[in-house]
């Protein structure tokens, strides 16, 4: 039986109504997620949304080229996010960086299967692939690290750097954590988050 995905959320809080194209990666991950990517069929994943095995080429040519732009556009869409939210700051940088915490929790919360693809599966995309996703990633943790040094000037870069990755590491735990409810969720992220980067006011140079 077919699902019926929810709208998708812009980085600018807009949705839109899925594509065919969305409502396919969308099912790939999530049967990704469960089963690996070995364990999923083409067929299973038109299935999902309703159409037949042969009509998902029309829309990628195989399995490999899902789990690329699966992978590849998460790390696309965050950094993009984070840029926009930078163009959009009024240069307050605790502000900026309130906006970069809950920008992430929306995706640890909307994209688990996303996180535990990511986790599993990113070895199996081609050498250019990889590449592109780990490039990506370094933007986007260099977003953040210019972020943090800025509102704790007294830290050391590898300190803002290691707190940066440690707050990835707790919000990127969603898939691994009892569901509490999106809104305490959250609420829980938001606090250890700021409590992890607040630990270095305390850290001199």
């Amino acid at each position: 039986m077919a699902t019926t995905p929810t709208p998708t959320r812009t980085a600018t809080g807009r949705t839109d109504a899925p594509t065919r194209r969305e409502q396919i990666l969308k099912e790939a991950a999530r049967l990704f997620a469960e089963r690996g990517f070995h364990g999923v069929g083409v067929d299973e994943i038109g299935a999902a949304v309703g159409i037949s095995g042969p009509g998902l080429y029309r829309h990628f040519p195989g399995k490999d080229a899902m789990l690329a732009e699966l992978l590849v556009g998460i790390s696309e869409r965050l950094l993009s996010g984070g840029n926009l939210r930078v163009a959009e700051s009024d240069g307050d940088p605790r502000a900026l960086l309130g906006a970069l915490i809950d920008g992430h929790i929306d995706f640890a919360l909307d994209d688990r299967p996303l996180i535990t693809l990511h986790d599993r599966e990113l070895d199996r995309l081609k050498d250019e692939d990889r590449k592109r996703v780990r490039q990506l990633q370094r933007q986007y943790v260099e977003l953040w690290v210019a972020v943090v040094r800025e509102l704790y000037p007294d830290a050391a870069e590898s300190e803002s750097r290691t707190a940066v990755h440690a707050v990835f590491g707790l919000l990127n735990s969603t898939p691994h954590l009892a569901a509490l409810g999106r809104g305490p969720m959250e609420d829980l992220l938001r606090r250890l988050a700021h409590g992890a980067f607040g630990a270095l006011a305390a850290v001199g140079p």
